[in-house]
């Protein structure tokens, strides 16, 4: 199968389920980083990276802690990824290939933020971003108003490259983080304090698991 062919037929495939960002990666040289199968990884050698859009007007409701209507959405968008995901694993398998969809949002370790993979890292190698000084992924026309999900495949597929964009002077998530865990320099981001909030938080009954978004509505992504 012709690698720029089936990119594009699988690119228009998740646009049409309402995927925003889509992207693929290489991860055989990082894959045995995972904390998945060994047996399960080894035919696998690609990333398929998904982005969905979150609402402005719901982040726009957060000023110094996390909502309500913010944690449903948060949670709705993981779901809905999770869906898309499974389709598109299933249009995968159909054309005759090996996939395997990774949750969205599943933590295996909330004290050090381990998951299966990091969705992220993943998105900044296939194009979709980099990471800000808030610690997150940012995408040049969203910000990190943005939520992921991954594919894991063998399919023949063309790589995307890495942006050699960054945050530039933009500093909104500095001055907006209720912690003062960001700080200028991206490589500062203090994720003990980042934590200490989110537990904060949750025992405030705000929301029902370690969620803020207080970053997440500063950073909207550059303007035209």
């Amino acid at each position: 199968m012709d690698k720029n062919k089936s990119y594009l037929a699988l690119k228009k495939f998740c646009l049409n389920l309402g995927i925003d960002l889509f992207g693929v990666a290489d991860i055989s040289e990082i894959k045995n980083n995972f904390s998945l199968s060994r047996e399960t990884l080894k035919k696998l050698d690609k990333a398929v990276c998904l982005g969905m859009r979150l609402s402005s007007s719901v982040l726009e409701e957060i000023a110094e802690a996390p909502t309500r209507l913010y944690f449903h959405h948060y949670r709705t968008a993981n779901v809905f990824l999770d869906q898309a995901a499974i389709r598109i694993a299933n249009f995968i398998q159909d054309k005759g290939y090996s996939a395997l969809p990774v949750p969205a949002s599943q933590i295996l370790d909330w004290q050090n933020q381990r998951a299966h993979l990091s969705h992220k890292e993943l998105a900044i190698s296939a194009g979709l971003g980099w990471i800000g000084r808030n610690n997150l992924l940012v995408n040049k026309r969203l910000g990190s108003q943005l939520r992921l999900v991954s594919i894991l495949t063998d399919m023949p597929l063309k790589l995307d490259k890495k942006t050699k964009e960054d945050c530039g002077f933009c500093k909104l998530c500095v001055k907006a983080c209720p912690a003062g865990a960001i700080k200028d320099n991206s490589s500062d981001f203090d994720h003990i304090k980042c934590f200490e909030k989110l537990k904060e938080f949750q025992k405030m009954r705000l929301v029902d698991q370690y969620v803020c978004g207080v970053c997440v509505n500063a950073c909207g992504g550059k303007k035209k």
